[in-house]
């Protein structure tokens, strides 16, 4: 009976262990589309700030205009982040964050119909690029990303510096 629980065991793991192999891939492919559809949102909320500034202000939202600017440039760079791996977790943190208000401030109703009619949760604007934020933000960037270079970089200086002081 052993022989055949550790047979299967090995198989299990083998088996997944072929799958961590696109978690890299995965989380470039998710950070490169969702952030390249960030940084088009927030180039045209940039060129349209009138509509946008527009819109906050039938919100009720406090200096519609500075929001406007402030909310597309979140999107512009956070998506320019996002895209190249920069960041990653606390520019998906930034992202989540405003992704969430949006949902509170401007799709409230959608937000609140997440359990009676998660059709329309699911539809809201704001939910595909809150989900893509909430994978980089758990899982990081991967290894394809400035943040993987970066620290591959900081641990090699740590090491140079902590072999020269010794």
């Amino acid at each position: 009976m052993k022989p055949l629980f550790f047979r299967l065991r090995h198989f299990y793991k083998r088996f997944f262990a072929a799958f961590d192999l696109l978690q890299s891939p995965f989380l470039l492919f998710i950070r490169l589309y969702w952030g390249w559809q960030l940084i088009q949102s927030g180039w045209g909320k940039l060129h349209n700030l009138e509509k946008v500034t527009e819109f906050f202000t039938s919100l009720g939202l406090p200096m519609p205009a500075q929001t406007a600017v402030f909310i597309s440039c979140v999107e512009l760079f956070g998506g320019i982040f996002l895209a190249l791996g920069l960041l990653s977790r606390l520019t998906a943190l930034v992202l989540a964050v405003n992704l969430i208000t949006a949902y509170v401030i401007a799709d409230r109703e959608a937000l609140f119909s997440i359990f009676s009619d998660p059709d329309k949760f699911y539809a809201a604007a704001p939910y595909t690029f809150l989900v893509a934020s909430l994978i980089v933000l758990i899982f990081g960037a991967g290894k394809f990303s400035l943040d993987t270079l970066f620290n591959r970089l900081l641990d090699g200086q740590a090491v140079q510096q902590s072999r020269s002081s010794v």
